[in-house]
């Protein structure tokens, strides 16, 4: 994995010690092997040193630049793209510190724009065929981050029922409006997260936040393995109070069912975010459904444990338990449920069939 390199640090050291010292001759060969990596998935077009240099400078690297340096026009004829662009993200986040012990404070976050991402109005699910930003009237948005968000969003586009359309973006944060690069930073706040648009006819919220739980460690704190920051941090968003209630007592008998390892996903209400532009950003067009298209690289950050949710009967609210049920039968999730390790980049881009389970 490209991201094998990345400073990796979770805790503070308050004397200096050898690691201490060796940081910064870490962190730059580190950078190097990044460069070295990134360069073989770009065409030389695209990767001259005068674009490196505007690419991994960019203003999110530091709070001393402006936020003016453009990347290079993307280019949708070449699969490659983004994962040279993830690549680059490990460079930002290096030149950014890689600091996984917290969070940027909105008085310190880059200002970000008004205008919105380009390319996603009209854009239509790669796999399902409907449009991303499309809510239809009765189908309800479930909004979640759990590490690198091309293999998150896979999980629940292949999900049997219900799902009208997934897309990845950059949620929870301070930064109206980011870039990918930005992003990256860490210095706008956001994780990297999935957008949900499901048929509560069809499918439970249940069902897609069981998903979530079981397709990563929420134990982990600011990253998910190799991937390291507050912009992979766990975290997943309510928009009403059913939601939290739901999230809230399952979080508590998953933590059980972990053997008590702490979960240190965050959870909190998407109205929170509202004073800083909206709780959700579509990021760019090359990472919808990245992982469903021809020539993308199967890379996936998140480390699932292998432990099920406990039975929802054991910890739902009462009074929730006839309108939350789950949709999917316990068969489903011995089948196709996540297991330990990151696998979900191995299967079928098709949503898996319900004759199968």
């Amino acid at each position: 994995s490209h991201k094998k390199s990345k400073h990796r640090s979770s805790e503070r050291h308050k004397d200096i010690d050898c690691n201490t010292i060796m940081a910064p001759i870490s962190r730059t060969v580190s950078l190097g092997f990044i460069i070295a990596r990134a360069s073989a998935f770009q065409t030389p077009a695209t990767l001259g040193k005068s674009s490196l240099s505007t690419r991994a400078l960019v203003t999110t690297a530091s709070p001393f630049l402006t936020a003016s340096a453009k990347a290079p026009p993307n280019n949708s004829n070449n699969p490659r793209q983004p994962m040279a662009r993830r690549m680059i993200g490990s460079i930002l986040d290096l030149l950014s510190g890689g600091d996984s012990s917290g969070m940027i404070s909105p008085e310190n976050a880059l200002k970000g724009r008004d205008q919105k991402m380009a390319n996603i109005s009209g854009l239509r699910h790669y796999v399902l065929g409907n449009v991303i930003e499309d809510v239809p009237p009765g189908y309800e948005v479930a909004v979640f981050g759990n590490g690198c968000f091309w293999g998150s969003e896979k999980s629940i586009w292949r999900m049997p029922k219900g799902i009208h359309s997934t897309a990845v973006g950059y949620c929870a944060g301070y930064t109206p409006n980011p870039t990918y690069e930005e992003a990256c930073s860490g210095r706008t706040g956001h994780t990297e997260g999935v957008r949900v648009v499901y048929d509560p006819q069809t499918i439970s919220f249940v069902d897609i936040m069981r998903m979530f739980w079981e397709s990563h460690d929420p134990t982990q704190y600011m990253g998910q393995g190799n991937d390291r920051g507050s912009q992979y941090r766990s975290g997943i968003y309510y928009f009403n109070d059913d939601q939290r209630r739901l999230i809230e007592s399952s979080k508590a008998a998953y933590e059980e069912a972990l053997g008590g390892r702490e979960i240190r996903t965050e959870i909190a209400s998407a109205d929170d975010y509202e004073k800083y532009g909206g709780l959700w950003y579509f990021a760019e067009a090359y990472h919808q459904q990245y992982l469903s298209k021809p020539g993308a690289r199967p890379y996936c950050s998140a480390q699932p444990q292998g432990v099920s949710l406990p039975p929802f009967e054991s910890w739902a609210p009462e009074d929730l338990k006839e309108k939350y049920k789950p949709a999917l039968p316990e068969e489903f999730w011995k089948k196709h449920g996540p297991v330990r390790g990151c696998s979900v980049v191995r299967f079928d881009n098709e949503p898996i069939s319900e004759s199968s389970y």
